[in-house]
């Protein structure tokens, strides 16, 4: 009984020292993450599906790592004022509006970090100031 005790007092030990060992990225990065999955959950899973897989030739899929990085600095507007016309990604052509949402700078920049993170994407943190200097070069 003891040693179940002392062991698992060692385990909660173990465990607090290696969450504290975690840099301030690292906790920045996963905030962002963790509140971005809600923001796609509540405003781009309905179109984009839940694993990114986009809507057959309707929606484009958010599976595409190269196309996301080189829109990287392109998403918050894309976010902010929607988009429309032609893109290809993986390959197929897709063409229709994606309409302007009306995400907070800190919203966007926690969308953008899940988005550009998972399906099979890890391009790292974006933050609410790279979302706003995105935005103040956007042609709109």
């Amino acid at each position: 009984m003891k040693t179940t005790i002392l062991g698992g007092i060692c385990l909660l030990a173990f465990f607090a020292m290696i969450y504290s060992c975690q840099s301030d990225a690292s906790i920045e990065y996963s905030r962002y993450y963790s509140a971005g999955a809600i923001v796609y959950q509540n405003h781009c899973q309905n179109c984009h599906g839940d694993k990114g897989q986009g809507l057959n030739g309707l929606i484009p899929p958010l599976t595409d790592t190269a196309l996301l990085k080189s829109y990287n600095s392109k998403l918050a507007c894309q976010l902010k004022n929607g988009l429309s016309g032609k893109i290809t990604v993986g390959g197929k052509e897709f063409e229709g509006t994606m309409a302007a949402t009306d995400l907070s700078p800190i919203d966007m920049a926690q969308v953008i970090t899940y988005v550009t993170n998972s399906f099979g994407n890890k391009q790292g943190l974006f933050t609410d100031d790279q979302v706003q200097t995105a935005l103040n070069s956007c042609s709109k």
